[in-house]
């Protein structure tokens, strides 16, 4: 066996910020993410349906599990494209879409994690980064509940829909636009 063949690291961070077909969306596009699967956690209901989420009853939001390569990109590197391209300041609401579901909230898979989101929305606050204050949860990660497969590559598949048309198209290209760097590449 050789000895200098190693396996490649890749961490997971789990977030939400409204609905999760603008997330996936944006984040498949990143450099250095090697999957994002959209779904639900933070509830307490086991296996939600999404129809179960959106009722409200089952204190699940809407996130993406991005896994990544923390050599191309870290941590800190995904929560400034998140702040960008969601509103962390209203409460339980991204435009119109309304509900718990929707909120703003990071969820840690590692105490590092934990520390580092905290410390980032502390310094946005400091920075006044945002004309309100942040509402982004910080809390740590439970169980993941992955989306039924077809809310899986949303965007891609149905980009001629109104909604992806004017709620998720914006969102990916803030993020073309400011982050052109760390854009896949091909």
């Amino acid at each position: 066996m050789n000895e200098n063949l190693t396996t490649p690291v890749t961490e997971t961070a789990i977030l939400g910020g409204g609905c999760f077909w603008c997330l996936e969306a944006v984040f498949r596009e990143v450099e250095g993410i090697r999957a994002v699967t959209s779904g639900y956690a933070g509830g307490h209901l086991e296996a939600p349906t999404y129809r179960e989420v959106c009722e409200g009853g089952t204190g699940h939001a809407e996130v993406v599990r991005i896994e990544y390569d923390p050599v191309a990109i870290g941590f800190r590197d995904l929560l400034e494209i998140f702040f960008t391209i969601h509103d962390p300041t209203t409460l339980n609401r991204q435009g119109n879409d309304i509900g718990a579901q929707y909120r703003s909230i990071i969820l840690a898979t590692s105490d590092a994690q934990l520390h580092e989101a905290l410390a980032v929305i502390e310094e946005m606050g400091e920075a006044r980064i945002f004309p309100s204050a942040i509402v982004t949860r910080v809390e740590r990660a439970g169980t993941f509940w992955p989306a039924e497969v077809e809310h899986h590559e949303y965007f891609v598949r149905h980009s001629d829909l109104p909604y992806c048309q004017y709620v998720v198209a914006p969102k990916v290209a803030k993020f073309r636009e400011k982050f052109a760097a760390r854009r896949r590449k091909g």
